[in-house]
């Protein structure tokens, strides 16, 4: 009995020690579990604020018109704001987007269809700096905007290329206007920028068209980007083949109006676009249109377009490219048809194209075929139309417009 007891009591002992062993093994294995969900969530949290501090570009559907926001953490910019009819819109946009104050405002130039509706904006929100290109322009809507940045004390910054600012964790650089006399194309004026986030790289250039694109190639900026919101809209005159390559984007955006009456985008640049594999966005087709980069990736709310349609000039438009170059105080605002003085005027002058062999600008010492569009472009006392030859005009000072090749 002894002897068994005792057998017992071993036994027993044996038991209670591996049961503490496995306790112990247990609570260790327990531990290392609880650990490493610890780190799996200390990961987790750590993308969620990568995620959260992403960059935002907003291409805004203003219809035919330009406006673009750019967010990156706290910090916000925004491009243009559409015509006239649609600063309310942006700012209900911004609101949205839980905007309260912007960093930037950037009028690219005082055409309407770009900064008719900044004065909303720079009335209705905070803001640290507004920079729009030095050209003045006698008009309402430029009138307005500049109002309200007196009525707040401020001033308007004129930005100057290769200037840098920062956006948060971001930054973007001045690449023009690099000229100072366009005389009367306005979108030549026009202020571009290059934003740069970690590897990617956005490159927006307002309305600037062939002399300005030219201009930047010669000046040896960077201009290579992984997004391009087309120049003008997706017109012709602006998006040259050199430019395009020189770029080298994965993919354009297009801002304009759906049956518009310029005709943007046009059908060379569309063609041009799709020879080189760009992906195409188009919020005339889209919409809103946003691109989110986290320093290596971009991606998008919405798929690229696959119709690759051109527009259709049509109307007074045809041979139009800069829809405010005629604009007034009054027509701005109210859309009014041109006067009949106006329409004889403009008679008068397609009379005398069809009769010159070219048609010279004064102002900026160039000749043009008549069929040119910048034609459409000159102030009628810097328009000469001639009837010589090409040779005599070189010999006598005058430079071949680069967009028609006379």
């Amino acid at each position: 009995m002894k002897n068994r007891k005792t057998y017992n009591r071993k036994t027993l002992l044996a038991v209670l020690t591996a049961l503490l062993f496995l306790s112990g093994c247990l609570g260790q294995t327990r531990q290392e579990e609880e650990k490493a969900l610890s780190e799996e969530a200390a990961d987790g949290e750590s993308t969620v604020k990568e995620s959260a501090g992403n960059l935002e570009v907003h291409f805004i559907d203003v219809g035919q018109g330009d406006a673009t926001l750019i967010r990156q953490g706290e910090h916000a910019m925004l491009i243009d704001a559409g015509d006239n009819t649609r600063g309310t819109a942006v700012q209900a946009y911004l609101q949205s987007q839980n905007i309260e104050k912007l960093d930037y405002v950037i009028g690219t130039h005082p055409d309407s269809d770009h900064i008719g509706g900044l004065d909303v904006i720079l009335y209705k929100f905070d803001w640290n700096m507004v920079m729009m290109p030095d050209l003045e322009k006698d008009t309402k809507t430029y009138e307005e905007v500049i109002q309200v940045i007196e009525d707040k004390n401020q001033k308007v910054t004129h930005p100057i290329v290769g200037e840098t600012y920062a956006l948060g964790e971001a930054e973007f650089t001045i690449v023009c206007p690099q000229g100072t006399d366009y005389g009367d194309n306005s979108n030549n004026y026009s202020i571009g920028l290059r934003v740069t986030f970690g590897e990617n790289h956005f490159l927006f250039t307002g309305d600037a068209e062939e002399e300005s694109e030219q201009e930047m190639l010669a000046g040896g900026m960077e201009l290579s980007a992984d997004v391009f919101k087309a120049a003008h809209h997706g017109s012709d005159t602006a998006n040259t083949e050199d430019f395009l390559k020189a770029v080298n984007p994965q993919a354009v955006v297009i801002s304009c109006g759906e049956g518009n009456s310029y005709g943007h985008p046009r059908a060379a640049v569309m063609n041009e676009l799709r020879q080189m594999g760009v992906t195409i966005y188009r919020t005339d087709e889209q919409g809103t249109i946003v691109a989110y980069s986290d320093g290596r990736t971009i991606t998008w709310n919405c798929s690229g377009s696959e119709s690759w349609k051109a527009g259709e000039p049509t109307g007074s438009s045809m041979n139009q490219e800069t829809p405010q170059l005629q604009e007034t105080t009054e027509q701005e605002a109210s859309g009014q048809e041109v006067s009949e003085q106006e329409a004889s005027e403009q008679e008068a002058s397609e009379q005398k194209s069809g009769e010159a062999a070219y048609v010279l600008n004064a102002n900026t010492g160039k000749f043009h075929k008549p069929s040119c569009s910048s034609v459409e472009q000159m102030a009628e006392q810097n328009r000469e139309y001639v009837d010589k030859s090409r040779e005599e005009l070189i010999e006598q000072g005058y430079e071949p417009c680069k967009r028609c090749n006379p």
